[in-house]
């Protein structure tokens, strides 16, 4: 199981070459690449040296003997009567998938969006548009299971994909040579859902990504796991329970935001050690099963 963390923070911070770099002499073994950049009209990704720059990254992350293993496309893909969102944002989704497999990641992050009560149909259509790139490409689309908010009282509410039984359902409903789970642990718990729980009714067979971070199950922390509030001896053992052979890849760089650039290494070099303890976690919790 490789350890593996985004890019987004250091990305802002450093930009892409460093935080490569950075992650790769932290001693990560994997990077998530996070294209939410894509929604500056004039970031890199958008212009004709997308390629170029994707191929360069790579590079350099093989350099260190490390491998892109995952992406995040920008999110949402799409806005329900925003035509002039979606015209924008959903041609940078599919450029995302094709900057994905030049990278060589396997899986590429792209949110389901709420969409009322014609949601599922609506969101099964554009997933179908999708197909074709992926097999071109040789990169999954991965789902998430997301959130929303009660228009009056703000507070985080379930929506698309936030619990077992309707991630379940989409997730069967595409084909799984090219479709998978991201199945994000601290959403969760925001929904009222037991993340444990959850992995144990999802399974192996249709979870094979992760976003492994931390919250006080109200609000979308995306910090340091052992941190907050999330029970995460059940998670590991659930984990390991289902036999997950994915890789444990980290959303939790939130955590780096408000420590000064000379303590950013040393950061990283401790997420690296908790993510190997847990990663022990979940192999022991295997092996006994």
């Amino acid at each position: 199981m490789k350890l593996v963390t985004q890019t987004d923070n250091l990305n802002i911070r450093y930009g892409d070459e460093k935080a490569i770099r950075m992650l790769c002499e932290a001693g990560f073994d994997g990077i998530d690449y996070s294209m939410f950049c894509m929604d500056n009209d004039d970031d890199i990704l958008n212009t004709s040296q997308y390629a170029a720059h994707a191929e360069s990254l790579r590079k350099i992350a093989e350099s260190y003997g490390v491998t892109f293993e995952q992406s995040h496309a920008p999110f949402p893909p799409f806005r329900v009567g925003d035509e002039a969102y979606s015209k924008k944002t959903m041609p940078r989704v599919e450029r995302a998938i094709e900057i994905s497999g030049i990278l060589g990641a396997k899986a590429c992050v792209v949110h389901p969006v709420a969409a009322g009560k014609d949601q599922y149909d609506i969101n099964m259509r554009y997933y179908e548009t999708l197909l074709p790139l992926a097999q071109k490409h040789g990169v999954k689309i991965a789902l998430e299971n997301m959130w929303g908010r009660d228009k009056e009282t703000r507070k985080i509410i379930p929506n698309i994909c936030s619990l077992a039984d309707d991630f379940n359902r989409y997730i069967d409903s595409l084909d799984p040579q090219h479709f998978t789970a991201c199945l994000d642990i601290g959403h969760c718990g925001l929904v009222g859902s037991d993340a444990a729980t959850m992995i144990k009714k999802m399974g192996a067979h249709r979870v094979t990504c992760l976003h492994i971070h931390d919250n006080n199950n109200i609000d979308d922390n995306h910090t340091l796991p052992y941190t907050r509030s999330i029970k995460w001896d059940e998670v590991l053992e659930a984990l390991g329970e289902i036999g997950y052979k994915g890789n444990f890849t980290y959303e939790a760089d939130n955590f780096l935001k408000k420590f000064p650039d000379a303590l950013i290494v040393p950061c990283l070099e401790f997420m690296v050690k908790v993510g190997r303890y847990m990663i022990s976690e979940i192999e022991k919790n295997s092996v006994k099963k």
